[in-house]
């Protein structure tokens, strides 16, 4: 008899890792076709990269020997996620070290970039990314692109091996307390069809801001910047292929990025069964969007007060950025309109407070995410009741129904995981730039450590949206790019694989 395996088999996660490896090396060869077609000479960097990736991909391969008929246990599958999130931009950034441009050259910034690309944070280094080479943009755009859904769910959907074991990667990446909904008979098909509509929706994209640029209506968006907009906008990153960002586009293309960073702040479960299956009361009775969209709408009037009332804009201008960049910043797209840090005080302590906000779970946005947000408000309201009738039994619904005490307990878990963690980034960039004699106030700390953990992207101060993030010191550039990684794989894979009972058979 079989017995059955207990502990940690770490090589199945390794083999894991190496095939998910194998299959990000052939993305690097997208930039080398735009590098060529605009005669640029760092085509080079992206090939050596793939063939880099693509080697180490199969080394772990070869190391870890036959796993095919391995399953990922869910505890393996906490290193699987912490492990790839690390790894990902390592590789990731062998184009911008071996391009050896002025700005990302050094490996600490190079990981920086890749971090906040594949995460879809959007947090730069770069002060002006119209310096950077063509296929340079678009790599950093399609990093953006391939973290946005989850290089994860990808995998799932692709690799035999996780026919098996795959329910657990994919409830790592469709982030949320409760369990997910099957859109097909095997976790597979459910993957498969996610990226699917992932797929659609960028070309949809794509084909609306081109069609913008080419009919005329917005002379400053090329078809490049379309590409580049629409990959960043599905994922729900900040990256953008100007240094104003979306600012530098007429208010029409300005208004269908809005609606895109919407349709992406859904839960992609909902979505796919609103378009494709025409289901359309999933929308409707869905109390997460609901919620979702008050918080756009409150958060739009306070900062509209601040921007119209203070002078910043008026009219119709005043109500879109208002619009525009309460949306950017819940959702943790990060894209701008405007320079929203020199904004009163009104505007961008309520643009703080989003950054705690996310999107809806099953999104491609990073955040605490909406749903736990209504479960600890209705945690607080059972607590109120049940202390004037306490022999009470209330159970906690969603969507109608019934969260069990364990989802219960582990929003509460990640929600105070969170703040410590964000709390302890905060602390870390006042302390570091005392030492260093940086130029930051205790709330531009608070904003660019919310903006990193959040996945968020642009902060305030010298972070703000049009600025970047290279005056931090090269320890402020770790402790970002560590609560970016954090944010990403949601803090309790890392924590778990820290633990000693974790590695306990």
């Amino acid at each position: 008899m079989k017995r059955p395996r207990t502990g940690i088999d770490v090589g199945a996660a390794l083999d894991l890792v190496g095939g998910v490896l194998k299959w990000l090396a052939p993305a690097f060869l997208l930039p080398v076709v735009v590098a060529i077609g605009y005669g640029e000479s760092c085509w080079w960097a992206f090939v050596v990269a793939a063939v880099i990736t693509g080697v180490a991909g199969w080394t772990l391969d070869q190391i870890t020997g036959d796993k095919e008929g391995a399953a990922v246990t869910p505890r393996e599958s906490f290193l699987v996620v912490a492990l790839l999130w690390l790894l990902i931009p390592m590789f990731g950034a062998l184009p911008y070290i071996l391009d050896g441009g002025p700005v990302l050259s050094r490996p600490i910034d190079a990981y920086f970039e890749a971090v906040s690309g594949f995460t879809a944070t959007g947090a730069t280094l770069v002060p002006k990314v119209e310096a950077l080479d063509r296929s340079m943009l678009f790599w950093r755009q399609l990093s953006h692109w391939l973290g946005g859904m989850g290089i994860i769910v990808l995998a799932v959907a692709i690799l035999p091996r996780l026919r098996i074991g795959g329910r657990q990667l994919l409830q790592s990446e469709l982030a949320g307390p409760t369990e997910i909904e099957q859109l097909g008979d095997t976790i597979r098909e459910t993957a498969r069809r996610l990226w699917r509509l992932y797929v659609v929706l960028t070309l949809i994209a794509i084909a609306v801001l081109g069609f913008i640029g080419w009919s005329g209506l917005d002379e400053e968006l090329t078809f490049f910047d379309a590409v580049g907009h629409a990959l960043s906008v599905v994922a729900l990153g900040g990256f953008s292929t100007r240094t104003i960002s979306v600012a530098a586009f007429a208010p029409i293309t300005q208004y269908v990025i809005l609606v895109f960073m919407i349709i992406a702040g859904i839960n992609f479960l909902r979505l796919y069964r609103f378009f494709v299956q025409r289901r359309f009361d999933v929308l409707t009775r869905d109390e997460e969007l609901r919620l979702y969209l008050a918080l756009i709408v409150i958060g739009t009037i306070l900062i509209a007060i601040e921007v119209i009332g203070g002078g910043y804009e008026e009219g119709e201008a005043g109500i879109r950025h208002s619009l525009f960049q309460a949306t950017a910043i819940l959702t943790t797209t990060g894209f701008a309109t405007a320079d929203y840090a020199v904004w009163g005080p009104l505007a961008t302590v309520t643009l703080l407070l989003l950054m705690f906000s996310g999107a809806s779970a099953g999104s491609t946005g990073g955040g605490i995410k909406i749903i736990r947000h209504l479960l600890l408000f209705k945690l607080v309201r059972r607590e109120l009741e049940q202390t004037v009738h306490r022999e009470a039994i209330v159970p906690i619904r969603a969507n109608k129904r019934v969260v069990d005490e364990k989802a219960l307990r582990s929003t509460i878990v990640f929600v105070l995981l969170y703040l410590v963690t964000f709390a302890v980034g905060a602390l870390g960039l006042v302390a570091d730039a005392r030492r260093a004699g940086e130029d930051l106030s205790a709330f531009d700390a608070f904003g660019a450590a919310a903006a990193c953990l959040g996945n968020v992207g642009p902060a305030f101060g010298f972070a703000g949206p049009y600025g970047s993030f290279a005056p931090f010191s090269d320890l402020s550039t770790w402790i970002c790019t560590v609560l970016m990684w954090l944010g990403r794989v949601e803090i309790i894979p890392v924590v778990v694989i820290l633990t000693r009972a974790y590695w306990r058979s």
